[in-house]
This record gives structure tokens, C-alpha cells and sequence, in this order.
């Protein structure tokens, strides 16, 4: 056996350490996961060295992770019509960034550093790939596992799908990037899906099954397609064509996310939403998607023009039947078409999103389907 791989060996060894000393006696991990990977970084150095980063295709794949991303984004919002939005917490201050934000950029830049380093020393040797992979996906998961009751049967499943089988996906691409290409590709990706709750003020808000299929389907495409680039044989030539080309392909996604991302966000002046319920029968359609109009414009909307508001924290969409103007403002009484009864409180200013004068039938269907699964 060669020295190098009994060096390795230690490390790994001692890697392994640290996750079951945190699986099985302390959760160390769970707040401090980047002190740990600092540590964990140190001893590599002292036992085995650092490699730096050559790889000629890395910049080709960063391109390629990039435009990958944003095309998700354009289809995530999308499909936030369907699945709802959810405003995210205001991580915009100190203990934010120190809490949530730092912590997570410290953890997947050490991590990913780390991972590449020992498969740079693991060469051709599969046996120690698997090895370094499984032991990526027990970090992933062995905060998870300190938690997490066993004996519970429900509980395992939910353990299983919605922790383990994510972690497996992404580790497993993460190590055929890294290895093929460095470890800056699986950074970025990594930050992007990683931060971009705490970043953007509102989201995509799917169910926690949802979310976990799309953390398993996501990394396993990005490899797929990595995969595609990595079989054929480029030399610089078509390498340089290739990165001129991906250039002029990013400026349509980005400019499609990031309008896509303020409309359905509530930015612009309009703004879309899918309907939920069918008070609003038969005008209205459970499914449907309703094209709100902001307005602060209240004296404008008179009885019979259908609002969206806010209540409880549920966006709900009626029609005004009537309108009652006092010396503190404007409060708006108003019923579901569908239902029997008006509504049991006036509506207050405060309370309006907006007026709906445009809905789009049919194409909310899949909301339903996807809330009942």
C-alpha cells in the first residue's frame, strides 16, 4: 500500500471520529459545523498537504452551473404559481448573517475545499472515492442522526426520504464534479441553493416532500449533465468556443430569473397568485391564477370589484359588497360568490394587496394536485 494511502487512511479514520462523536454522543455539529471542517483542514495539511486547483475544465463547468441555475430558478418560480409563495424572515441584519448566513458560507467553502483535496489524493483508487463520499454524507446527516428516533417507524421514513436520500444525491454529485472538474463548480452551486431562502425576500414555498424530490432530482441532473461534457474529448480549441458560446446563453436565463423572480414576488405593479380554495366559484376557480394590481388607491375600488387581502397571514381573494368610508379610512365588507355568507370582519386599508381584474383559469390546476399529494 502505498504511504500516501496510509496517510489518507488516518484521516478518514479520524474524520470518522468526529462524526460518530457527534451522531452518538454530542450533536458538535450542528451549530459549529465549519469549526469543525477548520479542524478537520488543519490535520490534512499537517498529514497530507494541499493540492491546488488546474483543472481545465473547471471554468466550462462553473458556465455550465451557472446557466443550470438559473434555469431552475425560472422554473421553481414558475412553479410557485401553482405551489404558493412564502415571504421569508428578514435575515438582512447581524444576528442574521452571524446565525444563518456566515455559518453557511463558511461551511460549504471548507467542506468543498476538503473534499477536493482528498480526492486529489485518493488518484484512481474508486475504493477510497466511495470511501470520501460516504463520509461526506454521514456529515451531511449526522446531525440529523443525533435527533432522530430510530425506533419510530414514520420517523425513519421521514429520516429516509427526506434527509438521507437528498444527502446521497448531492454528495455523490458533488464528488464526480469535484474530482472531474475542482471543487469552485460545487461552491457555487452549493452557496446558490444553500442561501438563496435567506437572500431573496420571498419564495417558492413547496411542501417539505416536494422539497426534498427536488433536492434529490436537482444534483443528480447537474452530474448527468456534467457527466455528458466530461465524455466527450475537448481539447482548448473547442473548450475556448465553448466558454464564448455559454457566455451569450447566460444573458437570457438571468434576465428571465430575475424579472420572473420581481414578478412573482410583488415588485412590480403586478404581481400573480394561484387561487386555493373555490370561494370564488364560478367566477374564480380553485387553480386558477389571479393577476393582483397593487393599489393604494382604496376610494377606487367600489362594491363588486373582487380584492386580494391579507388575513391571518392567508392571502385571500372576495369580492367587495360593500364599502363604508369613516374618518380613519376606508373599510371594505366582502363575500366569497361561493359562499353563503359574507365574510365575518370588515377589511381594513392595511389589510388590501390589491384589486384582481384579470385571472387566468386551468393553468393553477396542478396546485391542487400537488397540496393533496
Amino acid at each position: 500500500m502505498r504511504k500516501s494511502y496510509k496517510k489518507l487512511i488516518i484521516f478518514e479514520a479520524i474524520f470518522f471520529l468526529f462524526l460518530i462523536m457527534n451522531s452518538f454522543i454530542s450533536s458538535i455539529l450542528s451549530n459549529y459545523k465549519y469549526l469543525v471542517l477548520f479542524v478537520l483542514l488543519i490535520v490534512f495539511k499537517f498529514i497530507l498537504g494541499f493540492e491546488k486547483d488546474k483543472n481545465r475544465h473547471t471554468k466550462d463547468v462553473i458556465y455550465d452551473t451557472i446557466i443550470y441555475l438559473l434555469i431552475f430558478f425560472i422554473l421553481f418560480y414558475l412553479l410557485g404559481i401553482y405551489i404558493g409563495y412564502a415571504r421569508a424572515e428578514d435575515y438582512y441584519n447581524w444576528y442574521g448573517f452571524k446565525t444563518f448566513i456566515f455559518p453557511v458560507i463558511m461551511t460549504v467553502i471548507l467542506k468543498e475545499f476538503l473534499r477536493y483535496n482528498i480526492l486529489r489524493k485518493v488518484e484512481q483508487s474508486k475504493a477510497f472515492m466511495v470511501i470520501t463520499c460516504i463520509l461526506f454524507i454521514f456529515f451531511d446527516i449526522s446531525s440529523a442522526i443525533a435527533y432522530n428516533d430510530f425506533s419510530n417507524n414514520y420517523e425513519t421514513f421521514l429520516f429516509v426520504a427526506i434527509t438521507l436520500l437528498p444527502a446521497i444525491s448531492a454528495n455523490v454529485a458533488y464528488t464526480y464534479i469535484s474530482y472531474n472538474a475542482g471543487y469552485k463548480p460545487v461552491i457555487i452551486y452549493s452557496l446558490v441553493m444553500s442561501l438563496y431562502q435567506y437572500l431573496i425576500p420571498i419564495v417558492p414555498n413547496p411542501s417539505e416532500y416536494l422539497y426534498s424530490n427536488i433536492q434529490l432530482i436537482l444534483p443528480a441532473l447537474l452530474a448527468y449533465k456534467e457527466y455528458t461534457y466530461f465524455k466527450k474529448e475537448k481539447d482548448e480549441e473547442i473548450s475556448r468556443d465553448y466558454k464564448k458560446s455559454n457566455v451569450l446563453y447566460l444573458i437570457v436565463p438571468t434576465v428571465v430569473t430575475v424579472i420572473l423572480v420581481y414578478f412573482t414576488s410583488g415588485y412590480f405593479h403586478y404581481y400573480a397568485v394561484a387561487i386555493a380554495t373555490g370561494s370564488m366559484d364560478p367566477v374564480i376557480k380553485k387553480g386558477d391564477v389571479a393577476i393582483i394590481e397593487k393599489t393604494k388607491d382604496y376610494g377606487s375600488i367600489n362594491e363588486g370589484q373582487i380584492i386580494a387581502f391579507q388575513s391571518n397571514n392567508i392571502m385571500i381573494v372576495h369580492r367587495v359588497i360593500r364599502k363604508v368610508k369613516t374618518s380613519s379610512g376606508y373599510y371594505f365588507y366582502t363575500k366569497g360568490d361561493a359562499n353563503n355568507a359574507e365574510d365575518g370582519y370588515p377589511v381594513t386599508q392595511e389589510m388590501i394587496l390589491g384589486k384582481v381584474n384579470v385571472y387566468i383559469p386551468y393553468i393553477g390546476l396542478p396546485t391542487v394536485w400537488l397540496k393533496e399529494l
